[in-house]
């Protein structure tokens, strides 16, 4: 389980195609804290930690995560929001997030507005996730608060700490994020339509 507050940002260092693997080599600053088999959001995306060699370390991605996320857009030198599993015990900051990319959504709007940042993205409605007004939604890793919601799309709102902390400051339209949707949302939704 992950919050949605990134701890840090890396920085993608090596991509190595493995059959239908993947291996991310990641530099990052809490790579000295990791150890091998521990569980680390990427970009949203939980995956674990299989080597560690200095202030790199390495994840594996097997070919159903590949396929539901945007990691076969990441290219060596791509900066990725980085959150360690969270405490039993510590302060939900966030939102309750499992790090399940539920599916890769397009950023449609990307604006500055006098000091904070405004973002819209779309995302297939067709598979049954919804967001709802001042619901939680996952963007990147990143919890947020959804804004405007609309039947295929979104708007969130951040502030000038989120903009310079994460990764959301190279989004430009047409950029592909991972989105985890609200995991109520998510069962009441299956509720209802299985009725």
């Amino acid at each position: 389980m992950f919050t949605g507050i990134i701890e840090s940002l890396g920085v993608i260092q090596e991509i190595k195609n493995d059959k239908d693997n993947v291996h991310i080599t990641i530099d990052s600053s809490i790579t000295n804290e990791l150890k091998i088999d521990q569980s680390v959001a990427h970009n949203g995306i939980c995956m674990t930690v299989v080597s560690i060699d200095n202030s790199s370390y390495t994840v594996t991605a097997i070919a159903e995560t590949i396929k539901k996320t945007n990691l076969s857009h990441l290219k060596v030198g791509d900066s990725v929001n980085l959150e360690r599993a969270m405490k039993l015990g510590d302060r939900l900051d966030g939102h309750i997030v499992q790090g399940h990319v539920d599916q890769v959504g397009t950023c449609k709007v990307a604006n500055e507005t006098n000091g904070s940042w405004y973002y819209t993205f779309e995302y297939d409605d067709s598979i049954g996730n919804i967001t709802i007004e001042k619901g939680s939604i996952t963007v990147n890793g990143v919890s947020l608060t959804v804004v405007n919601s609309k039947k295929n799309e979104f708007s969130v709102a951040i502030i000038p700490y989120t903009y310079e902390h994460t990764n959301f400051n190279s989004f430009v339209i047409g950029t592909k994020v991972n989105l985890e949707f609200d995991l109520i949302g998510k069962y009441i939704s299956k509720l209802y339509t299985s009725k």
